[in-house]
This record gives structure tokens, sequence and C-alpha cells, in this order.
């Protein structure tokens, strides 16, 4: 077996418990030398996290409040991990330079990202594994996306300097040498990161759950697991608001073919959800590998006699919305419809300004929002040579008599896209679920 690359997430990792428990997996396998942690999560459901901790100290010394409090809470909570661990290791210096910091003006990226360094040097002084702080080694551009070429290189030469190491995850260096953070949970992207930069054979992704579900458990009682998934299908969850792992964490190691694993902290043994570059489609026993959705979307809809033979009608609109920085998310259309499905947040303040423009560059018959729109997509690489796939799903919307208000999908028959009402969105998830795994 190869070299193992393991992120574990704040829940992992929110106490000296956990602490241990994480050592042990670490520690039971040899290969797996490279470790990212996250900050320390919650510890029970009324807790806080100290991400959401560091965030209110910034927000406090910005407005030149006094953050004693809430900085003492922080302290606290690493210290008690410390103490519990047994180890013979200080972090008062690091919490005066961070408190001075914050106090002098740093920004809500430093801020936040010190949960993860402090958490990070307590794990290698936990483990016995050497620290090697991101911002050293994981570096963003100037318009603030990864600079992935100076990254896999100084990264991975110094992985090759450490036989055991522990990278925090989160954050990195600007060009200037000052600190930028990835999304939140973007210590999967660092986990990834690592992973490709070490040429990993597996990156284990540790969190609270047994890999994916078919759905959302909030939703559907005990959803069905997902042993295996291809990237192209995480990819399509993750975006429709399945939330294990931050959607793009797959990139760096997609690029290198390296498989993730998604683990339970808290049950080892399960083998988890393993994501992989390829699947053979006739493999899986299920027509349909996942159903996620969202809501929150609007509908942009014009009409106009003889669209279709109108150069350049299609562009005109999407430059409207360019225009405004709107990115669209689907565009379903007919031979006098055209119809753009954009976020709903997206359109506040620009509605008159968009509508408006759109008339005097297309001169349409009609233009109407329609507002309170929830997406699901039907995920699965065994759709492709299955027949009446998306007969299933609309019979089954139509038994739980939901009205469906856009249909996509795309040529590749990996997914089927459907539009209801919001208040639709529960009984049709359950409709399509119901239908094809129960």
């Amino acid at each position: 077996m190869g070299l193992k690359v393991l992120k574990f997430g704040g829940s992992s990792l929110a106490d000296a418990a956990h602490f241990r428990i994480v050592a042990d997996i670490v520690r039971a396998e040899k290969e797996r030398r490279f470790v990212v942690p996250s900050a320390p999560g919650k510890r029970f459901k009324e807790d806080e996290k100290v991400t959401d901790l560091l965030y209110a100290c910034q927000a406090l010394a910005a407005e030149g409040k006094d953050i004693d409090d809430i900085f003492g809470r922080i302290c606290r909570r690493y210290n008690d991990i410390i103490e519990e661990l047994g180890l013979d290791l200080s972090l008062e210096d690091e919490f005066s330079v961070i408190r001075e910091k914050i106090l002098g003006g740093a920004g809500k990226d430093y801020a936040a990202s010190r949960g993860e360094y402090l958490n990070g040097l307590i794990l290698s002084a936990y483990l016995g594994f050497d620290f090697i702080d991101a911002q050293k080694v994981v570096f963003f551009k100037e318009d603030g996306t990864l600079d992935s070429e100076r990254t896999y290189v100084v990264l991975g030469a110094a992985l090759e300097n450490h036989p055991h190491a522990v990278v925090p995850g989160f954050y990195g260096a600007m060009p200037d040498g000052s600190i930028r953070t990835f999304s939140r949970g973007g210590s999967d992207i660092t986990g990834a990161i690592v992973a490709r930069a070490a040429g990993a054979d597996i990156y284990e992704n540790w969190t609270d759950v047994s890999g994916f579900m078919m759905a959302d458990p909030r939703i559907i009682e005990n959803p069905k697991s997902i042993d295996v998934i291809t990237y192209k299908e995480l990819r399509e969850l993750s975006y429709m608001g399945a939330t294990v792992l931050h959607e793009d964490a797959i990139f760096p190691v997609r690029a290198a073919g390296i498989p993730i694993n998604i683990k339970n902290t808290n049950d080892p043994s399960a083998k988890g959800t393993l994501i992989v570059p390829t699947a053979n489609d006739s493999e899986t026993d299920s027509i349909i590998t996942g159903i996620a959705g969202k809501v929150g979307f609007s509908i942009i809809s014009i009409e106009k006699d003889m669209m279709n033979a109108e150069l350049g009608f299609g562009r005109r609109v999407l430059e409207v919305l360019e225009v405004n920085k709107i990115s669209f998310e689907h565009l379903p259309s007919s031979i006098d419809t055209m119809c753009v499905i954009v976020k709903t947040d997206e359109l506040e303040g620009k509605r008159e300004k968009i509508l408006d423009a759109i008339f005097r560059l297309t001169d349409p018959d009609a233009v109407v929002i329609h507002d309170g729109i929830a997406l699901l997509a039907v995920v699965g690489r065994g759709m492709v040579h299955s027949m009446g796939t998306a007969a299933r799903v609309f019979t089954s919307l139509a038994k739980a008599s939901v009205n469906i208000r856009m249909i996509d999908q795309g040529s590749s028959e990996l997914n089927i896209i459907v539009g209801v009402e919001e208040s639709d969105y529960v009984p049709a998830l359950r409709a399509i679920y119901n239908e094809f795994v129960q």
C-alpha cells in the first residue's frame, strides 16, 4: 500500500478525546505520513467552533471593542486539549502574537487561519511529526486564486524533507506574504493539495460521517450510503448541496488520478465512500448514485417569436448578466422561449436594470422573473445504460403532485436536473429517492 495523506475535520479534532482517536488512526498504518488538521469544531450541539470565535474577535477588534472574553475562551480550548493530552507544550507566546496582531488590525483571513495553525502545532507535538506552516508552502496569486505551479514545487520539496509532517489546512500566503484563506471548509482543499504535492496513492478525508449518503439525511431517514462515486458525479452532487466534501477539493487530486476515501473518525473500520477518477458504468447495481438539491433560484423567462432565427439573441441576453456580474446556472430553452436560471440573491438591487437591458437589447415579446425555485439533481453513471430513467423521475414527481417548472439534461446522461417550486422541494426529493432506492 502506498503513501497516504489524511485530513481531519473540526469535529474530529474538537477535544483531547478526539485527538487520541486521530492519533490511533494515523499510527495504525505506516503509510499515513502527512496529516492536515482543521480548527477545533463543536464538542456538543450548543458549543462554538473556534473559527467562529476567531472571526468574532476580529470583528470586535475592528470596532475598537474589547476581545479579552472571547479570546480567553479560545485560549482555554487549546490549553484544555494540551493539558488533557499531557503534552509538554506551551502556546502562550503564540497566543500573545495572535492577540496583538488582531488588535493591531489584522484581517479576517489572518484571524481565522490561526485556528488551524494552533491545532496543527498541538497535533504535530502529540504525533511526534514535523510541523510545516502552510503559509510557507501554499501560495495564492494576486487575484486570490491558488498559485498551483509554485505551491506544488515548494510544498513537494518540503514534504520530501520530512518523513512525517502536519500541514495545517485552510490557508496559505499571498505574494506579499500576508495570509489568505480558502472559503469555509477549505481544509479539504489543503488536504487535496498536499496529496497532489506528495504524490499520494490515496487521500483520506476523515469527518464525522461514514461517507456520502445518497440523499440529505435531514430529509430522508437513514439514506443509503454510496460505496463508490466518480469525480464527475461528486462534482454534480457537491455543487447541488451535498456538503461532506468541499466541492473544489476534487480538482488537485483528480488531475493526478488520486482517489479520495471519505472516512468516519468515530467509526474507523467503516469503509466509507471511495471517490475515483473513473468507474465502469456496468459495475454499479444502482441506476442513480445520489440526489441533491438547493433552494433560492429564479428563472428569467424571455419570450419572442422566431427567437431561434435571430442571430446573437442568446449572446445579448447573457451579456446583460455578465455586465451585472451574475453567473447563470442553467439555460433551458425552446424555439421561442429562453430561460436563464440564476441565484435569487444575485438579483438583489439589479432586477429593474436587468429587465430594462434585456428589453433594450433583444426587443422581446415578454420578460418575466419567477422566484422561489428549487433545483434537484438526479446523478448517476448507471443512468447511461438504463432506459426510462427520466420517465421514472417525472412519473414519481407526478404521483407526488409536484409540478415541474424546468427540465435540463446534458448529453452525457450523467444527471437530470429539475426545477420545482420551493414548497415542493422536500416532497420532490423524497419521491425521487423512494422511486429509485426504496
